[in-house]
């Protein structure tokens, strides 16, 4: 699994993300292909249906277009997708 790297500024729509941990335990093991996101959220379409999933209080696995893994704690997607790439990245 590689580390999180500059994932956060990217365009994450589009992505293949599993929820890997939550605070509510029925959220683990959704997965599906990211359709939307806004400062706190993001919109899952999974199996045909459309889930909703806050960024705070989850961990994301998503799959990378080169293949790869990454997982990455909802906190530090959280904000507008326009304004995430101006936040400074702590190091891993």
């Amino acid at each position: 699994m590689r580390k999180v790297g500059n994932l956060p500024r990217h365009e994450l729509i589009g992505l293949e993300v599993e929820v890997v941990e939550s605070e509510n335990p029925a959220e683990e093991d959704i997965h599906g292909k990211i359709v939307d996101e806004d400062k706190s959220v993001l919109k899952v379409e999974c199996e045909g249906d459309e889930k909703t999933l806050a960024k705070k209080g989850r961990t994301f696995k998503f799959k990378l277009p080169s293949g790869e893994e990454c997982k990455i704690e909802g906190e530090l997607l959280e904000g507008r997708p326009e304004e995430r790439i101006k936040k400074k990245l702590r190091k891993w």
